[in-house]
């Protein structure tokens, strides 16, 4: 299973970034918000590159940018796998893709914490990566969804809910973990 998410959470969370991109892209158009480049410094911080603060580093702020969304949509894809699939989980995902950005931004010292951001500027963060948590999910699902439902689906099918009378689901060949 293991090996499938990985490929799958790879097409997901690269189809999550484009997705995200294109809103961005969008909105910029719309609003006149300038590209930011915090993903290029963060990954010449966390890489040791040297900085050049009076250029743009296109390239980086991609590679960061489409790296990270790539890396984190394996998780997405795991989630998928074990069962936790739709838009619930999209949410949970949501929450980890602004945690990641966060913990990276501030511990290189390239970004501040969201309590300190304009509000205008957190609500359009929260939007774009709110794009990118659903699109990578949708496409983790289906992904997923063709191997059959995760060991969390078996579970909640023998009787929906936590419950203590209900035991784990039996092990199966290439079901699980």
């Amino acid at each position: 299973m293991m090996k499938r998410a990985l490929w799958q959470g790879l097409i997901a969370g690269t189809a999550g970034v484009l997705v995200m991109t294109l809103g961005e892209k969008a909105e910029q158009r719309l609003t006149g918000r300038p590209d930011s480049h915090v993903p290029a410094r963060t990954l010449e911080r966390l890489t040791g590159l040297p900085e050049h603060p009076d250029r743009q580093p296109v390239r980086r702020n991609l590679a960061m940018h489409v790296g990270q969304g790539a890396a984190l949509g394996v998780l997405r894809s795991v989630m998928a796998h074990a069962g936790l699939r739709g838009a619930w989980s999209s949410a949970q995902f949501a929450v980890v893709r602004l945690t990641n950005d966060q913990i990276l931004e501030n511990a290189t010292g390239v970004g501040a914490p969201p309590s300190t951001w304009p509000r205008r500027e957190l609500a359009v963060d929260l939007l774009h990566k709110a794009v990118y948590a659903f699109a990578t999910g949708l496409v983790a699902d289906a992904l997923a969804g063709r191997s059959g439902p995760g060991p969390g689906q078996r579970h909640a099918a023998a009787r929906p809910g936590r419950r203590a009378d209900v035991g784990p689901v039996p092990r199966g060949r290439g079901r699980g973990w």
